[in-house]
């Protein structure tokens, strides 16, 4: 069962990454990002490759590298664990910190974000658990 959910985590983590090469087109971000310094902008795009590029490895890892992730070595609990906290800290981001006011108020937004939350929350418990049972 932990196997077919790491898989399943592994094939949200494909389509979050998919998904996610839309939101500098619907949250317009070259337009707002050109009033800032070229440094500033050349940092931000890093930090999104280096993002989309993390998510889609850990799909990749989740789908070919299950039964690793589950042996229960330090190396695997190292990783199960990474991940946790990689997606608690987002989904603590989310909540505690990011400023919507200037998100669109409409409902295709927010069941974007619904969906984008469910998934954040549920990578944090499918890993956190898998990394408690492989302790």
């Amino acid at each position: 069962m932990l196997k077919a959910l790491l898989i399943g985590c592994g094939i949200g983590h494909i389509c979050l990454a998919l998904g996610s090469l839309a939101i500098p087109k619907m949250l317009n971000w070259k337009q707002t990002l050109s009033g800032v310094p070229k440094l500033i902008q050349q940092i931000f795009w890093t930090y999104a490759g280096y993002i989309l590029s993390i998510n889609i490895f850990f799909g990749i890892i989740s789908i070919l590298f299950s039964d690793e992730l589950l042996s229960g070595g330090g190396l695997s609990n190292a990783l199960l664990m990474l991940i946790t906290l990689y997606w608690f800290s987002r989904v603590v981001i989310q909540f505690v910190y990011f400023d919507k006011t200037g998100v669109p108020a409409t409902g295709f937004y927010k069941l974007g974000e619904f969906v984008l939350v469910t998934l954040f929350v549920l990578f944090t418990v499918v890993y956190g658990y898998a990394a408690i049972s492989c302790l």
